[in-house]
Order: C-alpha cells, then sequence, then structure tokens
C-alpha cells in the first residue's frame, strides 16, 4: 500500500487556522501526548434470526461476516471511542446499552461513546424496548436474539478494554477524500407530470424513470481520516454518505458493498485497521446505479474501494495537536401522524391477527414514545481534532444535514457519520417535509431540522449559514 508523505501547504495550513477558538467542552486536550488503539469483534448473527426488524426471510446462511470495527483515543482527559457496528440500527435502550458498556470498559463517560451502525439491512435491528414489549405479547425473539446480543456486547466491550494495553502513538492526521462515481443517487425524483417521488429505492436501476432522472442531491465525496505515528499509519476511517445496500432479504447474511470494499482494501496492508461509516445517507441509494444483481454488488465494491484507494493516494498529513470534545442534547419531538399514533400501536401490537411484521414495527414506536415520556434526549456530539472534526447524527438523516455541517465549518475537514440513535428513523430536512415525504420508518416530526440547525452550531462552534 503506498504510504502519503505528503504535508500540507502553507496555504492550506492558513487556511485551516481559520477554524474557530476552541471553548468549553466535556473534555480538552492541547499539546499533549495522543494515542490510539483499535479493536475488531466478530458480531454475525445466528442463522434463523430476523434482520432489519422486519424482513419476513430470516437469515439462512452467511455470505460474509459481521464485525464491530472501533478505536479508543487517549490523551490527558477523558479516553473517547468509536464504534461501527455491521447492523442495520442500535436504537433505544439498546444504544444507550452500547454505549455505557464502552464507557465502563474503557474508563470513560456515555456522553464520549460514539457508536453508529452501517444500515446494510442483511443485518439486525436491536432495540431492547421493542423486544420487551414483543415478549409481553409472545413474540419474545422476534425482533432480535437478546442472549446472542448480550453475550456479543460483553464482548465488544472486552475488547475495546484490552486493546488500550497496546496503544499507540500518533502524532500526525491524515486528510483525504475522493470523488466516487456511480454509486450515490438521491431518492426524491420529479416525475414528468411534475410530481415528486421519493421511490427511486436501491434496487431501482431496473426502473427507466430511476435511470433517467438526474442523480439529485448527494455529498459525491468519499473522506477518509487517517491516524500517524509520524510517517507511519496506523488506522483509517472511511466515511461516504449512501444506503449500503445492492440486494437484500434473501436470508443471506452480509455487511454489503460497503464491508466487502473494507475487507478488500484491508487486504492491501494488515497493518493499517481500515474502518468504514456510513454518512447521511437516508434519502441516498444506490438505485440509479444498481439493479440487485450479484454483478452490481461487484461493481459497486470495484468503485467505493476505488474510492478509498484515491481518498488515501490524495491524503496531506498534518499534525496533531489538539483534542476537543462537544456534545448538546438534541430533543427531536414524535411525528404527529396517526400512523404512529400511541393508542393505535398498542393496538396493533396486541392484535393476534395482525401480520408479525407490524407488531414488530408498533413495539419499535412504543419503545420511542417511551423513550420520550421519559424525556430522555439524543446526543449529538462532534468530536473536534483541530483541522478534523467527527459528527455524529442519529438516524437515518439526510444527506442535506451533511452538506450543512461542512458548510458551517468550512474550512475544516468535517466527517459527517449517520445512523447513531436510531430511534428517529428517517429524518429528513425541511425540503423533504415539505414536499410531502413518508415512510413507515419515519417517527421524526416536521421540524427536525430547526432543531438540527441549532444543534450543529453548538457542537461545530459555527455560524448557522
Amino acid at each position: 500500500m503506498k504510504l502519503p508523505s505528503r504535508r500540507l501547504s502553507a496555504s492550506r495550513l492558513l487556511a485551516i487556522g481559520l477554524t474557530l477558538a476552541f471553548v468549553a467542552s466535556a473534555s480538552s486536550s492541547q499539546a499533549e501526548d495522543f494515542r490510539i488503539s483499535s479493536f475488531t469483534v466478530d458480531v454475525t448473527i445466528p442463522l434463523n434470526h430476523r434482520c432489519m426488524g422486519v424482513l419476513p426471510t430470516k437469515s439462512q446462511k452467511v455470505l460474509d461476516p459481521l464485525y464491530t470495527h472501533g478505536f479508543v483515543l487517549q490523551s490527558t482527559g477523558l479516553p473517547f471511542v468509536f464504534c461501527a457496528v455491521d447492523w442495520c440500527e442500535i436504537r433505544n435502550d439498546s444504544y444507550d446499552a452500547w454505549r455505557k458498556a464502552l464507557a465502563d470498559s474503557t474508563g470513560t463517560t456515555i456522553d464520549h461513546v460514539m457508536v453508529c451502525s452501517l444500515h446494510q439491512h442483511d443485518a439486525p435491528v436491536i432495540d431492547g424496548g421493542a423486544e420487551r414489549l414483543l415478549g409481553s405479547v409472545g413474540l419474545a425473539g422476534e425482533l432480535f436474539d437478546s442472549n446472542f446480543h448480550d453475550k456479543t456486547l460483553v464482548r465488544v466491550a472486552k475488547a475495546a478494554e484490552d486493546c488500550m494495553k497496546s496503544s499507540r502513538p500518533i502524532t500526525h492526521l491524515g486528510l483525504g477524500q475522493a470523488t466516487v462515481e456511480r454509486i450515490a443517487s438521491n431518492r426524491r425524483m420529479v416525475l414528468p407530470d411534475g410530481s415528486i417521488s421519493f421511490g427511486r429505492g436501491s434496487r431501482s436501476g431496473t426502473d427507466p424513470r430511476s435511470v433517467a432522472a438526474p442523480t439529485g442531491r448527494i455529498d459525491p465525496q468519499l473522506k477518509t481520516l487517517s491516524f500517524w505515528q509520524d510517517d507511519r499509519a496506523i488506522l483509517a476511517l472511511h466515511v461516504y454518505a449512501t444506503h449500503p445496500m445492492s440486494f437484500y432479504g434473501r436470508g443471506e447474511v452480509s455487511s454489503d458493498f460497503v464491508g466487502l470494499a473494507r475487507a478488500r482494501r484491508q487486504r492491501d496492508d494488515f497493518s493499517i485497521h481500515q474502518i468504514y461509516a456510513s454518512g447521511c445517507s437516508g434519502d441516498v441509494t444506490a438505485g440509479k446505479y444498481n439493479t440487485g444483481t450479484n454483478e452490481d454488488r461487484k461493481a459497486l465494491v470495484q468503485r467505493l474501494y476505488d474510492g478509498m484507494v484515491t481518498a488515501w493516494e490524495n491524503t496531506e498529513r498534518v499534525p496533531l495537536d489538539s483534542m476537543n470534545f462537544r456534545n448538546t442534547s438534541l430533543k427531536l419531538a414524535m411525528h404527529p401522524s396517526e400512523r404512529v399514533d400511541r393508542n393505535r400501536l398498542m393496538n396493533v401490537l396486541q392484535d393476534q391477527d395482525a401480520k408479525t411484521e407490524s407488531r414488530i414495527l408498533a413495539a419499535m414506536g412504543l419503545a420511542t414514545h417511551e423513550r420520550l415520556e421519559q424525556n430522555r434526549p439524543i446526543d449529538l456530539p462532534c468530536l473536534d481534532l483541530g483541522p478534523a472534526k467527527i459528527v455524529l447524527f442519529p438516524g437515518e438523516s439526510f444527506v442535506g444535514y451533511q452538506l450543512l455541517a461542512q458548510e458551517m465549518a468550512p474550512h475544516q475537514f468535517v466527517l459527517s457519520i449517520g445512523y447513531g440513535e436510531c430511534w428517529p428513523g428517517y429524518i429528513p430536512t425541511a425540503r423533504e417535509f415539505a414536499d410531502g415525504f413518508d415512510d413507515s420508518w419515519l417517527w421524526a416530526a416536521p421540524g427536525s431540522e430547526t432543531r438540527i440547525r441549532e444543534a450543529l452550531k453548538k457542537v461545530l462552534e459555527a455560524k448557522t449559514p
């Protein structure tokens, strides 16, 4: 693997230096020694396990293993933990459990833990509150296998703890990006009659209208943030905004094309830990370029891999001088639709004649109602590394939020990651709400953009555009 050694030009460093001054945050380290360690854990679900929460076909075979990849950053302040899981979603009580387990095992606080899912659909949805509700009506184990999950979480937490014993110094960051070709396309299409459709899903390449329609609003850049000990790379974090599905629902467990591209990249050089996280991609799919065939999956793997390689070749190194962490509470409201009315959801859950998948969806909605009634907000955290920032968004945030974050910090390298706390499901921007976007996986209410803008302003320390 080619290891880039270029340092940032004077003009580039000057531009990066135009960032806003750091203020009080949850933790801060200045001119200190920094260390990193990383971990990988196999989190492949057992056979006969439900995927995506509501897919009727349960797992029948494993095409490729599912993994958790993570790292721990240490300095004089509290450790920071990042963890990307090859699962569809982790929600509500379970999301809190993941963060707490990782915090306890690494000696930090829950707000210093970022957990995200990749969101490929041949993988589980984990929601402890929903599983409890399903158990109360005789459907225990229909959403996920609690015993498997609990044992898996123990292993992941132990791996995070153990990896800290072999941490390595880091002196530099690497900033690289590349334009990815022929993967991402927006769900939103303007039809010939002038109406707006959000029907360009992940396998829409067989629909002439989906193929002919413009790509729409996407972020074409794959960003790679790497950590270095002088001129030796230790770890690379890749982020790209697209739904990570080529085909799914056949009962074939897989990390899909994003995990396969990550694995191929890892084989290039096993000394550099490769981690992938999905960007804000609630409204972005491969649908314009994907028909759902094995051949298309291979093509998507190649295109994403090419983007990773090019981003690496474009990497410029800059000294790591500071690590700051900020977090703010984000209170999103439940969608006002009758579809997610509490009484209606309870009736569906208790209806023995209803489809199991409908009752699962109802339990997930009820678990969210419980969370909101307990006034438990979402954390929106930001790890500020000077020239680079990592921001974790909840749920299926639309790509407009990712573009907004970069706009708010124009002189910095912003990695926007989606699929943190996933209870909101889809989180459209104001534009998509106005266009009438609706879906059974939409729990967040209109007005979410205003609240997210204000939260971003706080953690990015930026002026709202």
